[in-house]
């Protein structure tokens, strides 16, 4: 039942926000909690359920007691000695063949429920953008009909152990068409609302159901420390006391209350992505955590301390590294760290349900490969996501145990873990999921009040200027901007596609955009669209509404990287659209979509209010809702940033207790309709490019990212040919067509990072650009930088083949690279080097505009990805020489 909103501890100022933080990056102790360290012993600290307001959900601390070692998480799920007794019988029947396929996880399109039956196989999953017969538009009843198909074919295995599917059910049941997609995780984190997490958990659950899954992989607890990372939507805050509270509710709502585990209306929740991806050098997705461990306790195990003591039964470990050399700490990847994942989460927290991995991150780490992980497994991950090569990660896996590799002590925690959270969610008494509570229910797939409610909660109000908003329910408006009538921009990534891209509002059945909104609100009658702000007069007009921002990224394709946090830079098409309205005769309210505080100091200038109204989802009738004065305002505006906002184009990590703290916007700021802020004109003169230095006739101190998982600006990929020798620019879903050369996405270090080029046979060529022009690269040169590149052969070059690049067309230089490609294994990862010295002297470092560009005559086929260059690398003993890279005399 959705209670009232939290209010008296939601809406307290940034004072008390900022200075909350501050008491917990300084060390201060708050209330101990019971186990907590004394004056006379060191005794482990213990946390439980928290404290609760006076609607029943768990409160936002002011602050968190400063622990000192990883505590005891007292779960309010307990063992049930019967199901112990159970499993352990279960246990002890089967073979380590039943074994291994309880803990692998395949992807739906991967498996047939013949093999299922086959391999045993415990859990399915579906990736983001995966559907049934591939069909975005797959009804319920599709959904259904597999999730019934691969129940009975677990029940047709000797054990009988049921299968359960897992899926991304980040933002809602987000894969699935016509579903209500509720705002993203930093949307809800400024609402300060646990109970709404709560209530949009358990409107989940429902959705989740209603298709025939029993597992959500939700919610994600990253504590943000650099809003450059690509998934910065998905956390709640930088503050670690709004996600410590937000866990609780979020399992709370997913699970259900019941005290075995999983009530009959809830589905199993996953806490994610254990632990610290957060917390990356530079936001860098999948990349290295360098923080202690004191931080790692007090800063990113918060959330994880709420979601465990709610009861969460499954925790994913993360695709990140822990790694500190000047702090002796060397965990590594983290699915390889049995410190992090058995000693840590199920030693010292306690945790007893199962760990699962992420997609094909066990092959990350170190004498791992995608289908062999022995160390994984061996430190504490009992449930691999292996999609695709799962038959081979089964044999080798039998294989380990089978010489002792792994012992088969761990196999079995394994699968009596597997088994305990099976028989918590109830799943061996349940009926096939098509006979389930909410299954095939279509108004199950709906929650459109309770997600209108949350938009309207969490919308942050940054600039009032003259009282614009609210604006008068009989105003006459121009609506501009590419993200007024675009529900793809509105939801943002994990929206039907794993990047939301491909998408129209068609894909989006029973969405409403921010225009419909606020034609609902004003009527339609006096409310003009254009897009582009073309052929129209702002002056005719009360006010001009633009609505622009953020496009749709997810994982790593949104990693910012040294590029610039100012949105002008990012999105220079915005900027030109206020340029054209502001100052025109009619105020500009601008409601920007982003998924992570930008720099938009210009945006600010040529706005009279601005509203930052993150990624909304399905319900744009809620932003409108405050916009116009109506029977839906209510209080108004009441969202208050849970993140820090920038000032400048480079300022970031940005979070309250910094020592330089200095944003533009503090935590806990946000306007209410009477107040019009302290918004004067703003610094314009703010870089614009990359941060960090790296061209001139310096030294290069960082990575030059060319292409990593898609285009990184200011390069763009094209082919060429001679059916067009000016290039075709590779689109958005990573594929471009020739009659000489085809482009597709492709695997090479994880899911779709690749573009796969294939050649047919005549000239052409695969290359990234600066459309705009060269840029100085001396400093690469003067750093003994190389190219370098990730690449996968699938057939070798059957003529030259050469590697070049340009200082804008003629100006080039080229190695040959014919035996380099027909010398490489094909089918398997290799990493190439290249000092781009190799290149000197013919080409002109200062107009650099083609890092990269493969070009050959023949038959060939290969996939690149992470295409760089890398100082100091040619200095590498696997770099090659440029004697090799020669035609042959």
């Amino acid at each position: 039942m959705t209670r009232p909103p939290v209010r008296s501890r939601a809406r307290r100022g940034a004072t008390a926000l900022v200075a909350g933080l501050a008491l917990l990056a300084g060390g201060a102790v708050g209330t101990p909690t019971a186990g907590a360290d004394s004056a006379k012993g060191h005794r482990q600290p213990v946390v439980g359920k928290p404290a609760m307001d006076e609607h029943g959900c768990a409160r936002i601390e002011k602050s968190l007691p400063k622990l000192s070692d990883w505590p005891k998480v007292d779960s309010r799920v307990k063992k049930n000695p019967a199901d112990e007794r159970r499993i352990a019988k279960i246990v002890a029947g089967m073979t380590v063949a039943e074994k291994v396929g309880q803990m692998t996880q395949p992807e739906i399109n991967a498996i047939t429920p013949a093999e299922v039956t086959q391999y045993s196989i415990g859990t399915i999953l579906n990736g983001g953008g995966s559907w049934p017969g591939r069909d975005k538009h797959a009804p319920q009843k599709a959904w259904l009909d597999v999730a019934d198909a691969f129940w009975q074919a677990s029940l047709a295995t000797r054990t009988k152990i049921p299968v359960i599917w897992g899926i991304d059910a980040v933002h809602g049941n987000s894969n699935v068409y016509g579903a209500t997609l509720f705002p993203h995780n930093i949307a809800l984190g400024a609402a300060h609302d646990p109970c709404l997490v709560r209530d949009i958990g358990a409107a989940t659950a429902k959705q989740v159901r209603a298709t025939g899954q029993d597992w959500a992989f939700a919610p994600t607890l990253a504590v943000v420390r650099d809003d450059r990372w690509g998934r910065t939507y998905e956390g709640f805050s930088e503050d670690p006391r709004i996600t410590r509270a937000y866990g609780y509710e979020a399992v709370r709502g997913l699970q259900g209350m019941h005290p075995r585990g999983v009530g009959d209306t809830g589905v199993i929740a996953t806490a994610k992505h254990y632990i610290g991806d957060g917390g990356t050098i530079k936001g860098t997705d999948q990349g290295v955590n360098p923080s202690s461990e004191a931080e790692m306790i007090n800063l990113h195990g918060q959330g994880y301390y709420g979601a465990l003591a709610a009861g969460a039964q499954t925790v994913m470990a993360s695709f990140n590294s822990w790694t500190n050399a000047d702090l002796g700490i060397d965990e590594g990847k983290m699915h390889g760290s049995k410190r992090a994942l058995t000693d840590i989460l199920k030693g010292k927290m306690g945790f007893d349900g199962l760990v699962v991995g992420d997609w094909n991150a066990h092959g990350q780490v170190t004498g791992c490969t995608n289908s062999s992980c022995a160390r994984a497994i061996n430190a504490g991950v009992d449930v691999i996501m292996v999609p695709n090569d799962w038959k081979a990660f089964i044999a080798n896996t039998i294989a380990q145990v089978q010489s002792g590799e792994i012992p088969m002590a761990r196999i079995d925690d394994a699968v009596t873990r597997i088994l305990r959270v099976k028989l918590r969610a109830g799943v061996f008494t349940a009926p096939k999921p098509s006979a389930r509570a909410f299954a095939g229910s279509a108004d199950a797939l709906q929650a459109k009040a309770l997600a209108r409610k949350a938009v309207r909660e969490s919308q942050v109000l940054l600039k009032n200027n003259g009282r614009v908003l609210p604006l008068s329910p009989r105003s006459k408006v121009l609506v501009v901007g590419k993200s007024a009538d675009s529900l793809q921009n509105q939801t943002g990534g994990w929206s039907l596609s794993w990047q939301g891209t491909g998408n129209t509002n068609a894909d989006f059945p029973n969405g409403t955009s921010i225009l419909a909104g606020l034609r609902e609100a004003l009527g339609a009658a006096n409310v003009t669209f254009s897009e582009t702000a073309d052929g129209v007069d702002p002056s005719q007009y009360d006010a001009v509404v633009a609505v622009i921002g953020e496009t749709p990224y997810a994982e790593g394709v949104g990693d910012l990287g040294r590029r610039s946090l100012q949105a002008a830079a990012l999105y220079p098409g915005d900027l030109a659209l206020l340029d054209k309205v502001h100052g025109k005769g009619a105020p500009v309210v601008t409601v920007y979509l982003s998924g992570r505080p930008l720099q938009v100091n210009k945006e600010l200038n040529r706005s009279e209010a601005f509203v930052a109204a993150w990624l909304p989802g399905t319900e744009g009738g809620g932003v409108a809702d405050l916009l116009v004065r109506g029977p839906r305002t209510g209080q108004g505006y009441t969202g208050k940033l849970s993140y820090s906002w920038p000032k400048g184009a480079c300022q970031s990590p940005l979070n309250a207790g910094d020592q330089d703290y200095d944003p533009l916007f503090p935590i806990g700021y946000g306007l209410r309709y009477g107040q019009t802020g302290a918004v004067g004109t703003l610094d314009e003169t703010a870089q614009t490019g990359r941060c960090g230095a790296t061209g001139g006739g310096g030294t290069a101190t960082e990575d030059l990212e060319v292409f990593n998982r898609t285009d990184v600006a200011p390069y763009k990929s094209y082919i060429g040919s001679a059916e067009n020798w000016g290039g075709t620019e590779i689109g958005p879903d990573g594929e471009a067509a020739h009659t000489e050369i085809n482009v597709v996405p492709s695997d090479v270090n994880v899911q779709q990072d690749g573009l796969k080029a294939t050649w047919t046979g005549g000239p052409a060529q695969l290359y990234m650009q600066d459309p705009a022009g060269g840029t100085d690269l001396r400093g690469y040169l003067n750093a003994d930088a190389a190219l370098e590149f990730d690449t996968i052969v699938h057939q070798p070059p059957a003529g030259r083949t050469v590697i070049s690049s340009h200082c804008v067309y003629p100006c080039l230089a080229e190695v040959v690279a014919t035996s380099l490609f027909q010398n490489l294994p094909v089918g398997s990862k290799a990493t190439v080097k290249i000092p781009v010295s190799c290149f000197s002297p013919n080409l002109d470092f200062e107009t650099v505009n083609t890092p990269f560009l493969v070009y050959t005559e023949a038959a060939f086929s290969a996939s690149f990805a992470n295409v760089r260059w890398v100082p100091g690398a040619a200095k590498d003993p696997d770099a090659r020489k440029c004697s090799d890279l020669t035609d042959p005399a």
